[in-house]
């Protein structure tokens, strides 16, 4: 009976896949120049595959599939791979079960109007119009963890969802080490004032030649064009239909190519991941990033740490001489390796440079963490955001749209996901603390253009496993410890105190 019920697990969560695939396909389409006319009717399209994937996974069978291969008997006679497949679809399900269907579908309508709501309430510098449907929505996800279960932090049934076994009492010390040194860090930098000419590279960047551009970047990487693509959209993305389809897009700046660039190399390395899983997982919801931070390891790392690296450009500022001659014929790689790397508090987080990021998540976490604990009030956020940004950034915004209203997150529930964004630098520091002891000449190997030495180490070490092992799981089996932000601040301080002389 065993047998029969993975069996019968396995093919109802292919089943769940097509669909998925599907309902992606159709996602990437929108995004990428569907006609606007047809809109309405795609959306009817996508919200009829999806309440039919929803009930899928939702039904009494695969509950009782689940039940049965979850007794610790049966579990712990199954293979790592069914054990772990297991583990992700009984912790989907039960989420999904514990919630009442009527709180439910409140909860969904709310979402929906509150992301309209926050869009007006942006534009309009408007935050007491948004601030009843932020309240309605802290209320009921706060209803959601107390179907949940009960954890040392409400906050950690939320941290959870986006990366499995994170807790605020791991995030607090971690991110409690990192502020302290990043800060006066972030200072020391900021006294020394800009240290390139961005005037150099302020002029018009062709379309045509940055699309060869992203291509050639893309390849070098190791993408494989056989299995993916590249488009065109308004914010880039990486999005996977299956193992052998991973595409990426990315937004086109004619006038800063930083964006599109850095952009595609981010969107590339999130495609990397999910061109490596392994082919074994195909068909599973194993099939797919281990968690949020991980995933975001892995563009960070090749947008940041190689992307943005000296030996990068030295092996390939000649890819930008030929595609815009009449600028980096004049301007020397040193200036553009300053210009790229140029450091500055700001007040909106996706403008944010690579020293100064983190500690923009941080002061969303502080306020996220402070909501859904009781310690904070909707009505409050506001200043507490200005006081934060001060305290941590040195800035303060001059409006609520250049503050607390800056980002779409919470309009959608999606608390707990910021703190992905920072444990993604954090895991990808730590990773190439790492990936420098079994490559000890890496720099030399990224002046020769050998990229495929790192996708392969990348690979056999974090790709590969998809969702098998567990963020600090696979974290521990390849570094041989737990998070920590020590390599991240030694990584800042090695790459930007020469460049600001400090």
């Amino acid at each position: 009976m065993t047998s029969e019920s993975l069996t019968q697990l396995k093919a109802r969560i292919r089943e769940i896949t097509h669909f998925n695939e599907a309902l992606s396909l159709m996602e990437w389409d929108l995004r990428t120049g569907a006609p606007k006319k047809g809109h309405a009717l795609r959306a009817e399209a996508i919200a009829t595959l999806a309440a039919k994937a929803h009930a899928l996974s939702t039904s009494a069978d695969i509950g009782e599939w689940l039940n049965e291969l979850s007794e610790p008997a049966v579990f712990n006679a199954l293979s790592q791979v069914d054990q772990a497949l297991v583990r992700e679809e009984k912790k989907s399900y039960d989420l999904m079960h514990k919630i009442p269907e009527k709180l439910l579908h409140e909860y969904r309508v709310l979402t929906s109007t509150a992301q309209s709501v926050w869009e007006d309430a942006k534009s309009a510098n408007d935050f007491p119009s948004f601030q009843p449907y932020l309240e309605k929505i802290i209320v009921m996800k706060k209803q959601f963890i107390e179907h949940w279960g009960a954890a040392e932090h409400p906050y950690d049934l939320l941290l959870d969802q986006y990366e499995p076994g994170m807790t605020v009492a791991h995030l607090d010390a971690v991110f409690g080490d990192l502020r302290r040194d990043l800060v006066p860090f972030v200072q020391a930098i900021t006294a020394k004032g800009p240290v390139h000419d961005g005037k150099l590279f302020t002029t018009a960047y062709a379309f045509e030649q940055q699309k060869t551009l992203n291509r050639q970047v893309l390849e070098v990487m190791g993408y494989d064009f056989g299995a993916g693509r590249i488009d065109s959209t308004v914010h880039p993305f990486e999005i996977t239909l299956n193992r052998y389809d991973v595409r990426v897009t990315t937004h086109y700046d004619l006038h800063d190519l930083r964006p599109t660039l850095f952009g595609t190399i981010h969107e590339g390395g999130h495609a990397l991941y999910e061109q490596g899983i392994s082919p074994d997982l195909i068909g599973t919801s194993l099939s797919m990033g281990t968690s949020m931070g991980i995933h975001e390891s892995q563009s960070r790392f090749w947008e940041n740490m190689i992307g943005r690296s000296l030996p990068f450009w030295e092996r390939y500022y000649t890819l930008l001489q030929t595609a815009f001659p009449n600028v980096f014929n004049k301007a020397s790689l040193e200036a553009f390796y300053a210009y790229i790397n140029h450091v500055e508090p700001s007040l909106i987080r996706i403008e944010a440079d690579e020293v100064t990021y983190n500690l923009h998540i941080m002061v969303r976490y502080e306020l996220e963490k402070g909501l859904i604990g009781g310690e904070y009030q909707v009505a409050d956020l506001p200043q507490l955001w200005r006081e934060k940004m001060e305290e941590y950034l040195g800035v303060t915004p001059p409006d609520d749209a250049h503050g607390v209203l800056q980002d779409v997150h919470w309009s959608g529930g999606d608390f707990g996901y910021f703190p992905s964004y920072a444990l993604g630098n954090l895991y990808a520091a730590q990773f190439r603390h790492t990936l420098l002891k079994a490559i000890p000449n890496l720099d030399d190997e990224i002046r020769a253009g050998n990229l495929l030495v790192i996708r392969e180490w990348l690979r056999e070490q974090i790709h590969q496993y998809g969702r098998v092992l567990q963020p600090d799981e696979l974290v521990q089996k390849v570094t041989g410890e737990p998070l920590t932000g020590q390599y991240l601040v030694a990584y800042l301080r090695e790459k930007f105190s020469p460049i600001y002389r400090l």
